[in-house]
C-alpha cells in the first residue's frame, strides 16, 4: 500500500523530493525494498506534524507536504493543488483541501472532520461536529465540507510547530491543525473533487483494493 502512495505522489508536478518518515523499522525496510528514501524519527511524536517537524530540522526546504501513508489512491493533482494554495501569499503558513459533503451521514460522523472557511478561503475552524449549524434546516443548500488531511507547511511554521502552545481546541477535538489556528497562523483551504480514502479497517482495504483495480491501469501502476 505504501508503495502505491509513493508512486502516485511521485507524479505530482510540484514535488522536488519524497521521503517516508517513520519510527518503525518494518516500514523502513518495506520502503527501502521498493527503492524509497526513509528517515527514521523518534517514537514519541503526538502527531504527524510533529514528526514532520523533526524531519524539517534535518532536511531544509521552503515548503513541506505531509501525505498520509494510508491513502493508496492519493491524487497527484490534489497534492499540486495543496502546494499551489500557499504559493504567492507569504502570509499563508499552511495549505490544505476540502471537499463538499454529499452523504448527509458524514455531517454527523465525528470521524469525518468538517471545515469552515472565510471568504478568502482561509480556515476559520475544523471540527468533528457538524459545522456550520444550519438553524433553518436548509438541506437543499448543503454547505458542509469535509477536510482532506493533506497538509502543506511553510518551513518557518513547521520548525516552530512543536514549541507552539497546545490550546484547548486542539485538546478537545484531537486535531493537530488547530494548533496553528489557535496560535494565529493562516491556513488556506482549497476546494477539490478528490475523495480521501484512507485505510483504517479491513473493510476500507477491500474497498480501496476494488477501486485501485479499476483505476490502476490508467496510471500504469502495479496492483501488487
Amino acid at each position: 500500500m505504501l508503495q502505491h502512495v509513493w508512486e502516485r505522489a511521485a507524479r505530482a508536478r510540484y514535488l522536488d523530493d519524497l521521503l517516508v518518515a517513520t519510527d518503525d523499522e518494518r516500514i523502513a525496510a518495506a520502503v527501502r525494498k521498493f527503492g524509497g528514501r526513509v528517515r527514521m524519527t523518534r517514537s514519541d511524536h503526538p502527531s504527524g506534524t510533529d514528526r514532520l517537524a523533526e524531519v524539517a530540522y534535518a532536511e531544509p526546504a521552503s515548503l513541506y507536504i505531509n501525505i498520509q501513508g494510508d491513502e493508496p489512491l492519493i491524487d497527484p493533482e490534489a497534492i499540486d493543488a495543496a502546494i499551489l494554495s500557499v504559493l504567492g501569499d507569504e502570509a499563508v503558513s499552511m495549505g490544505t483541501l476540502k471537499k463538499r459533503i454529499v452523504d448527509p451521514t458524514d455531517v454527523m460522523n465525528p470521524n469525518v472532520v468538517k471545515v469552515v472557511t472565510n471568504l478568502m478561503d482561509d480556515a476559520i475552524y475544523f471540527s468533528r461536529a457538524p459545522i456550520p449549524f444550519e438553524r433553518d434546516g436548509r438541506s437543499a443548500q448543503q454547505i458542509h465540507y469535509k477536510h482532506i488531511g493533506l497538509y502543506v507547511y511553510r518551513g518557518e511554521l513547521l520548525q516552530r510547530y512543536p514549541d507552539l502552545t497546545v490550546g484547548p481546541l486542539e485538546t478537545a477535538e484531537r486535531l493537530e491543525q488547530l494548533r496553528a489556528l489557535e496560535n494565529g497562523f493562516r491556513i488556506r483551504v482549497i476546494s477539490t473533487d478528490y475523495e480521501s480514502l484512507g485505510v483504517d479497517t479491513p473493510e476500507d482495504l477491500e474497498r480501496v483494493n476494488q477501486l485501485f483495480s479499476a483505476v490502476a491501469s490508467s496510471f500504469g501502476l502495479s496492483e501488487s
